[in-house]
């Protein structure tokens, strides 16, 4: 979703939109507003399903006005607009957002059911939030709707589409409180809510609607180099179809391909956190591939199905998409839910060289870390596009090697490397609107320009289409938690945590969040976690050092030393330090930022400094994250002032902890300057101001 215009509206109070069962539209003083004309109701439900989003105009009227010529339906869709214009007049000058191509409902002038109930749950108001949904009971959303208004049955099953994707949304909202929440004093209003879960069709059993299923890899019976790529390419398919299955919470890539077959059933499914496991083998039979499948209960360890399946070598992709189905239908029966199998997806390509390179290249970019993998998996993936230029997911995987590159590598040119990421990423979508990775990833190009406002914008859209990969909802998550949404963001950061637990990036996230909001204790958790994952400790350091245990922070910020050279670098275009020098720099470092002494801070700040006048790269996140921590407020306007990038956007979810000194940052008189030059200020316009700053 690409940003939309937004011009100045009078201010008024927000219409209140009723969702769930019969569409009701109130105005401020109380009274229902009469919406007439089937169309133009249809119309107003669309925009107010997500405020503030905006839909393409191409889609909203091939879904209303299905059969017409084109032209036809887009002039119907314009007289819509104007009616529903027209008859929002007096409570709203202009309510909508958007161009030629594309329209939304202004976020301010809509208030429904929907988002109360969310905005409950992610304020911990759990006991408002479990009477609401009770009152709610069984009702659908847009309830009737769809049902004898002659609207089409590409609109009936949008709006099918849209109430699952929201169900999903919703049972993960709750699901939060139970893995997240431990008071005593909230038992009731958790088995409230899980009550009201039921009363939906929820069953609360299994976690709630959503079955957490991880698929392991495959195990290949044979030293066949094509068979273990065809494995490979296996894998990725199994999670790619089952992930699109609204009540299906599928683990990610990063954390299953760490779990062989043979491992515990048990403790496999404990770690991952996963309800069922789905592995096999394959083998070879002459021409004919074998696969062996077993879904497994991740309580007891137990095999609940199990199948085989055969195909010809030259028919391999057919014969993953079979598998895929059969599956999904087998966890239907088995789990007693009903499951649509997800359609047929059009294959990004069907040339199997190009394949093979796509999931080479993609098996390092995951990898990420390690002298010269990112360049290898570059090059073997322009190898698959210059076999298949059409090659869609290889275009996504393509441009997240670029951003990897120039986050995780001494990188001379990061925002080379963004623009090379922005290409990518685009001719991915031009190829495949559906790509919703490929508009997260385009995102942190736009922070590059200073757009956080379009940056969320496509963030979100990457949401709706891909509302259960764990990529899509880390990076939604963090781009609120760039500009100061906090409470916002810890459910789609909690969410990734929770579909790839054991990928250690997402923890420096999850404890940053949890230290903005005032949880020390998790916030710790969180950092230890990423420490057990061997990810550098400094997070860990200043949420230990907020808990006021200064001596143990430092030692724990110290010990990132052990990982240079290994899972971090020296700044791009520096040479390693070794030796006393590594000792005093990191020595430097641990006491400026975690000792709480004004005199270790200065130091830090003088070596900042000097950094800053002297490395290749002056907006290094080596010298932008401590200057944050340290609350070194020059500092930070001096870098993330002159250039955000790829690198360094991370550092910015730490200037919205509510301690000393990160605090200062905020309170200083040219902070809301700052703010607006780097497009903080419009993004806050549109998707509201931060936690910490009162509403302008």
């Amino acid at each position: 979703m690409s940003s939309v215009a937004n011009l100045p509206v009078k201010s008024c109070k927000p219409l209140k939109v009723q969702l769930f069962g019969r569409f009701r539209v109130t105005a401020a003083n109380g009274n229902e507003l009469a919406i007439s004309g089937k169309r133009v109701r249809a119309l107003l439900a669309m925009l107010c399903l997500h405020p503030g989003k905006a839909i393409e105009r191409e889609e909203i009227s091939q879904l209303l006005w299905q059969g017409k010529f084109r032209a036809q339906a887009r002039a119907s869709l314009r007289q819509t607009l104007l009616e529903l214009k027209q008859q929002l007049a007096d409570v709203h000058d202009d309510p909508f957002l958007g161009g030629r191509e594309q329209v939304a409902i202004r976020a301010e002038v809509v208030s429904s059911d929907l988002i109360d109930l969310h905005q409950a749950l992610a304020r911990g108001q759990y006991a408002p939030a479990a009477s609401q949904l009770q009152t709610v009971g069984a009702q659908a959303i847009l309830e009737g709707l769809d049902k004898g208004q002659d609207l089409g049955l590409a609109f009936a099953e949008y709006l099918d589409k849209q109430r699952a994707q929201l169900e999903a949304q919703l049972v993960q909202a709750v699901e939060q409180i139970f893995t997240d929440t431990s008071a005593r004093e909230l038992d009731y209003a958790r088995s409230c809510l899980q009550e009201a879960l039921k009363q939906r069709g929820h069953d609360s059993k299994t976690h709630g609607a959503l079955i957490r299923i991880a698929i392991l890899p495959f195990a290949v019976q044979s030293s066949d180099e094509s068979l273990q790529l065809f494995a490979n390419g296996l894998f990725e398919e199994l999670i790619t179809t089952l992930a699109q299955i609204p009540l299906l919470r599928v683990v990610g890539r990063g954390s299953a391909r760490q779990f062989a077959s043979c491992a515990s059933a048990i403790d496999t499914a404990a770690k991952l956190k996963a309800t069922n496991l789905v592995e096999g083998t394959i083998r070879r039979q002459d021409n004919t591939i074998v696969i062996n499948a077993a879904l497994l209960d991740g309580v007891d360890g137990c095999q609940s199905w199990s199948g085989r399946f055969e195909g010809q070598t030259d028919d391999l992709f057919s014969l993953q998409q079979t598998l895929a189905t059969a599956l999904t239908e087998e966890l239907g029966l088995v789990l007693k839910r009903q499951i649509k199998p997800p359609p047929a997806r059009r294959r990004s390509t069907v040339n199997k060289e190009a394949y093979s390179l796509y999931l080479q290249g993609r098996a390092l970019t995951v990898r990420a870390i390690g002298d010269g993998v990112l360049a290898k998996a570059i090059e073997l993936l322009e190898a698959a596009l210059e076999i298949d230029p059409d090659f869609a997911a290889c275009w996504t995987a393509l441009a997240e090697a670029h951003v990897y590159t120039a986050v995780y590598t001494p990188c001379l040119d990061r925002l080379g490397q963004s623009q090379k990421m922005a290409i990518c990423a685009k001719r991915s979508i031009e190829l495949d609107p559906k790509q919703g990775h490929a508009r997260a990833m385009l995102g942190i190009h736009r922070w590059t320009e200073n757009d956080p406002l379009g940056a969320l914008d496509l963030a979100f859209e990457a949401y709706r289409l891909e509302p259960n990969n764990p990529d899509v909802l880390l990076r939604l998550g963090s781009f609120l938690l760039y500009i100061g949404r906090t409470r916002e963001a810890l459910p789609y950061i909690q969410a990734a945590v929770d579909q790839d637990p054991v990928n250690g990036r997402n923890y420096a996230m999850l404890s940053v969040a949890q230290l903005n909001l005032g949880n020390i204790d998790s916030a710790i958790e969180a950092g230890k976690r990423m420490v057990d994952l061997g990810l550098p400790s400094m997070w860990l350091g200043v949420a230990t050092s907020a808990s006021g245990n200064r001596k143990l922070a430092i030692d724990q910020y110290r010990q990132t030393i052990k990982l240079m050279n290994k899972t971090m670098f020296s700044p791009a275009g520096s040479k390693p330090l070794t030796g006393a020098a590594l000792y005093v720099f990191w020595e430097v470092a641990a006491r400026g930022v975690c000792s709480g002494k004004t005199v270790h801070r200065k130091l830090y700040c003088t070596l900042l400094d000097h950094l800053h006048k002297t490395l290749h790269d002056p907006c290094d996140t080596s010298i932008v994250q401590p200057a944050i921590w340290m609350g070194y407020s020059d500092m930070v306007f001096k870098t993330l002032g002159t250039q955000i990038t790829p690198a360094n956007m991370f550092c910015m979810m730490s200037l919205w902890a509510d301690i000393e000194p990160i605090r200062q940052i905020r309170l200083h008189p040219e902070f809301l300057s700052f703010a607006d030059s780097i497009g903080l200020v419009a993004a806050w316009e549109r998707y509201g101001w931060p936690d910490l700053l009162p509403s302008k």
